[in-house]
C-alpha cells in the first residue's frame, strides 16, 4: 500500500508527494505538527496542513530571505529572525562574518525541538555562540526592542494562526521602530498566482512605513504555485544599487550576485500587484 501527503493549496488545487515513514504528528500549543519522510522531497516539516521546508529545496527559501538583505545593509551585525524555528535561516546568517549576533523568536519551542532532531543539516547552526534562541512571541519582542536591530528578517507561515499578525500594518510599524536608523527589514509574502490580494496589501502597508519597498521573487517547488515572493523594507539603503563586485563568495546553491539584481525582476503580472 503506498502513502501519500497532500497539500490542499486552495479549494481546487493541491500537491501530493509519497511517504515512506511518519516522525512526529502532534498537536502543540500553537498548531498542528507533522515531520514526514517523502520519497521526492526527503525530510518535510509541514505545519497546520501547510509544507514549511524540506530537505531537497529548503536551501532557495533560506538563501533569498538572508542574502539579498544582508548584502544590502554595509554592516548587519545585530540581526532577528522572527520565526524560522527549523533553523535554516540562521544558517544562511552565520555565513557573513559581519553578523556579530543573530536572535531568534520563534513561538512554538516544539519546531526547535523536532528540527534540530530530525532536519539537523537544515538546524546545525542553531547551538552557534553567535546565535541566541528564544521561544516567544515574536510581535511582543519586536515591540520591547526599540531601535536594537540592523535587519529583521520575518521567516513566518501564512497568515493564519500564531503568524496571523505577522502580516498587519502595526506590525510593521513595530519592525520600523525595532530598527536602527538605517535598518532593513525582509518578510516571505506568499505567492501572486493564489495570494495576489496578499501581495497588494502587504505592500500597500510596507510602503506607508518604509521609504524604499522592493518585492523579488524565487522559485520553490513545494510552496504554492512554485513562484515566491519576498517584500524588502529599507530606511536607507536600495538592494537594486548594490555593486555586484562587493558581495562576498560565499557557499550557496541558488543565490548568487548576479541573481542578487535579478531577483527584482518581476514578471508583468506581479510587477502589476506592486506597482
Amino acid at each position: 500500500m503506498e502513502l501519500w501527503y497532500t497539500e490542499k493549496q486552495t479549494e481546487n488545487f493541491g500537491i501530493t508527494a509519497k511517504i515512506t515513514k511518519t516522525y512526529v504528528n502532534e498537536q502543540t500549543e500553537f498548531q498542528q505538527l507533522d515531520m514526514i519522510e517523502t520519497e521526492e522531497f526527503g525530510t518535510m516539516l509541514v505545519l497546520d496542513g501547510m509544507v514549511m521546508t524540506t530537505v531537497k529545496d529548503e536551501f532557495v527559501y533560506h538563501e533569498m530571505v538572508a542574502h539579498p538583505v544582508l548584502f544590502t545593509h554595509p554592516n548587519p551585525e545585530h540581526v532577528l529572525v522572527v520565526g524560522g524555528g527549523d533553523g535554516g535561516v540562521i544558517r544562511e546568517i552565520m555565513k557573513h562574518p559581519k553578523v556579530k549576533k543573530a536572535v531568534l523568536v520563534d513561538i512554538d519551542g516544539k519546531v526547535i525541538e523536532y528540527s534540530k532532531k530530525y532536519l539537523p543539516t537544515i538546524a546545525g547552526e542553531l547551538d552557534n555562540p553567535r546565535v541566541e534562541v528564544l521561544v516567544n512571541d515574536g510581535f511582543m519582542h519586536i515591540h520591547d526592542h526599540k531601535n536594537t536591530y540592523d535587519v529583521i528578517m520575518v521567516d513566518s507561515t501564512e497568515p493564519v494562526g500564531p503568524a496571523a499578525n505577522l502580516f498587519t500594518r502595526g506590525f510593521y510599524q513595530g519592525i520600523y521602530e525595532a530598527l536602527k536608523e538605517d535598518g532593513i527589514f525582509v518578510a516571505q509574502t506568499d505567492n501572486p498566482w493564489f495570494k495576489a490580494d496578499l501581495i497588494q496589501s502587504v505592500n500597500k502597508d510596507v510602503k506607508e512605513v518604509f521609504p524604499i519597498v522592493r518585492v523579488y521573487g524565487a522559485n520553490i517547488p513545494t510552496y504554492p504555485s512554485g513562484l515566491w515572493t519576498f517584500t524588502m523594507g529599507s530606511k536607507k539603503y536600495d538592494p537594486l544599487e548594490v555593486d555586484e563586485a562587493s558581495i562576498a563568495d560565499i557557499p550557496t546553491k541558488y543565490y548568487t550576485p548576479r541573481l542578487h539584481k535579478a531577483a527584482f525582476v518581476l514578471p508583468k503580472f506581479v510587477e502589476d500587484l506592486v506597482k
